[in-house]
């Protein structure tokens, strides 16, 4: 018996020392994974992620910790797809994932957008029922937000919102980042508890949507009448912002004034939305006083005001703000070069290209209209030749304009075709300026062919384009197609309806002119003064002398537009045309401005065309005082007295031209064949089929002139005799 006791005594104490060997070594490799998980920790935190890999894949056993330890690392430095690859391999080894590791992978999935793997990642979440906990569910509807599936999103609201509060906000966050502000307004106005935080997301939301900036004050109103909560920087911010996209100073001051309150004026962030702001409302002296008083306002902020300031003239102040940065980025150097040019400082301009430290893309494109702009074809030509093979849309439209505004319509056209054929993506500006090389050209089918490459774009209702295209089809002749373009326009604005208006002024339809700009008045458009200018231009050429007094009359006192030269200029022609001759000068003499020799020039025209000598003279006169050498008052004059048959004084004016050695050009004619515009002047014999042309004239000529004279009546030979004309291309 007592050997029996002995024997199970040793079992006993031999499973019991085997037990606690077994236990130490347990806790001898806990205690090496615990101080392991550590050192990756803290290598990941100082950035040495590679060691702290090189620690975990040494690890002989790792726990769930390790893993996720790992996995939240990469995550953290921004390596995603490191992050992914890494939860694969834990979920191959059949180690199971936690919530922290769903709520890690899911936000990896999201700031990959990648759908297919986090709804992958989904599937898991329910198979292990973790989606209730607050961390997996947020990490969820943040995933499918991200990833703009804002339907899957709300469902995964409406399943878990009762279980996590915190979902209210991020589905708050999910609405506004996939721009559905009326369900954003929907769930903010349910949510049980709204900080500022839930305030300032759904401001924001409506602010960067230009048709919502008007909510987005309203909402910021309804905050403060609240009392919920008070707005910080972040809200002030976008509400500062709307102010500026809708231009409404007034409500600006007030949101400042608050600021001031706070003490938030000269915060980095705010100071630079003020400058903005002031600059966007042409404020631009409250702009440089809050610039002043910021200490180091922001390079946002900096440039917004050198260019306000250019585009208010400033071009002296823009230079001191651009001199006083501290830091300096291309979008800077572009400015001020952009500004340069716009003050005619072109040697400035080219000045600081030369010293630009890192030239862009876009400092070769505006440095290409700057020589443009100052005659240089060759030089911007040179440099889009250096640039043209990125493929840049904005480099082929600025050496398009450029090609335009140095009179080579014809070299505009030919770069269009290269480019159309090197399938470099077309934008608004490519279009506008091609329409005005084929009003320059007058080619009428180059515009219909521009215009059908149009079609195909999605600028054809564009106002932009829609606006140039109007003025192409007038101007080469055709009205009708004229208001077909302006038909297609979304929305046209007043420059649509000046377009169209000058188009039925250039026809001489005064009547359907006036009733354009009646519509547009009926549309709730106010004019502005090339409105006017191109409405009095259409009286004037159809003779309507009461209605276009009638609508010069109401520009200051209906519409608030202060008649310039161009606009006295119009009325002189108006009364001139219509031989209204004494009461054009009487007009000139009581306008408030002093008449210019464009002026006295249109009432100068009206004594040519009315015969009206004494008048005549004494404007002739005072064109004399304008120009030192007014050749074109002396060859009217001249005719004048040419007209009335006074020999004697219309030789002395010619005697006075011959003094000016002056050579005027030839008229010419022109017509296009076969998308070709052909060009004639008086005994040309410059074109390459000029012998065959001639021939054929004479030949025409011959048949015109052989008729029958019997009785008073012409009967036409060809009506009896059957001939062929040449043909030639």
């Amino acid at each position: 018996m007592m050997l029996i006791k002995a024997s199970i005594s040793k079992a006993w104490k031999h499973q019991r020392l085997k037990e606690f060997k077994l236990y130490t070594a347990h806790q001898s490799n806990l205690s090496e994974i615990i101080s392991t998980n550590i050192a990756i920790s803290n290598y990941a935190k100082q950035s040495n992620l590679d060691v702290a890999r090189q620690l975990f894949d040494q690890m002989p056993q790792r726990t769930v910790v390790s893993w996720n330890t790992m996995i939240s690392s990469y995550s953290k430095h921004g390596r995603f797809s490191e992050a992914l690859f890494l939860v694969y391999s834990m979920h191959r080894s059949h180690m199971k994932l936690s919530e922290s590791t769903f709520s890690s992978v899911l936000s990896v999935c999201a700031r990959l957008r990648c759908l297919r793997d986090g709804k992958l990642i989904h599937c898991l979440v329910l198979k292990s029922g973790s989606e209730s906990f607050e961390l997996v569910g947020s990490a969820l509807l943040y995933f499918y937000a991200s990833c703009f599936e804002i339907g899957e999103a709300r469902r995964v609201f409406d399943v878990l919102v009762r279980r996590n509060e915190v979902l209210w906000s991020l589905m708050l966050v999910g609405y506004v980042t996939c721009n559905v502000m009326d369900d954003a307004l929907s769930v903010f106005v349910k949510m049980p508890r709204r900080d500022v935080v839930a305030w300032t997301t759904l401001i924001s939301g409506f602010s960067k949507n230009g048709d919502g900036c008007g909510k987005a004050l309203e909402m910021f109103r309804l905050m403060m009448r609240s009392g919920e909560t008070t707005p910080n920087e972040f809200t002030f911010d976008c509400v500062v912002r709307a102010c500026g996209r809708l231009g409404i100073l007034s409500e600006g001051r007030t949101v400042h004034g608050l600021l001031m309150k706070c003490g938030l004026e000269y915060d980095p962030s705010i100071g630079g939305a003020l400058v903005e702001f002031y600059c966007e409302c042409e404020a631009i002296d409250d702009a440089l006083r809050v610039c002043k008083g910021v200490v180091n306002p922001c390079l946002n902020a900096l440039n917004s005001l050198i260019e306000g300031l250019i585009s208010m003239g400033r071009i002296e102040d823009a230079e001191l703000v651009f001199n006083g940065m501290t830091e300096m980025n291309p979008v800077s150097y572009n400015l001020m070069i952009k500004g340069y040019a716009v003050g005619g400082q072109m040697d400035d301009s080219k000045r600081l290209f030369e010293k630009m430290p890192c030239r862009t893309i876009f400092s070769s494109n505006t440095m290409i209209s700057v020589y443009s702009r100052n005659g240089e074809i060759d030089k911007a030509l040179e440099l889009f030749e250096e640039t043209k093979n990125e493929k840049d849309p904005v480099t082929w439209n600025s050496m398009i304009s450029g090609y335009i505004h140095s009179g080579q319509p014809e070299e505009a056209l030919k770069l269009y075709i290269t480019m159309h054929r090197l399938s470099i993506q077309q934008t608004r500006s490519t279009f506008s300026p091609l329409f005005h090389a084929c009003s320059c050209l007058g080619s009428l089918q180059q515009g219909q062919l521009l215009h059908a490459h149009l079609i195909k774009t999605p600028f054809e209702s564009n106002v932009y384009v829609g606006t140039s295209l109007i003025d192409m089809y007038s101007k080469c002749g055709s009205i009708m197609e004229a208001q077909t373009s302006f038909v297609s326009i979304f929305s046209p604005n007043v420059a649509a309806w000046t377009a169209l208006i000058n188009g039925h002024a250039y026809h001489g339809l005064g009547s359907e002119a006036i009733s354009l700009f009646d519509r547009m008045i009926e549309q709730g458009l106010a004019p502005n003064g090339a409105t006017f200018v191109g409405v009095l231009s259409a009286c004037s050429r159809a003779g309507l002398v009461n209605e276009g007094m009638k609508i010069f009359h109401s520009m200051e006192r209906c519409y608030s537009v202060t008649p310039t030269l161009k606009h006295y200029a119009c009325v002189v022609d108006l009364l001139g045309r219509s031989g209204h001759i004494r009461e054009a000068e009487e007009f000139i003499k009581k306008m408030p401005l002093e008449a210019d020799g464009v002026v006295w020039g249109a009432l100068l025209s009206a004594c040519w065309f009315w015969m009206d000598l004494e008048v005549g003279e004494r404007v002739a006169e005072k064109m004399f005082s304008f120009d030192p050498k007014p050749i074109s008052s002396y060859v009217i004059l001249s005719n004048i007295y040419a007209g009335l048959g006074r020999w004697r004084e219309k030789m002395m004016v010619r005697k006075i031209l011959r003094g000016f050695k002056v050579k005027k050009d030839p008229g010419c004619s022109w017509i296009e064949l076969n998308n070709k515009i052909h060009v004639f002047s008086i005994e040309d014999r410059s074109h390459p089929y000029c012998n065959m042309i001639y021939a054929t004239l004479e030949h025409l000529t011959a048949n015109i002139n052989s008729v029958v004279h019997f009785d008073h009546v012409s009967i036409p030979i060809t009506q009896a005799v059957n001939f062929s004309t040449p043909s030639f291309n």
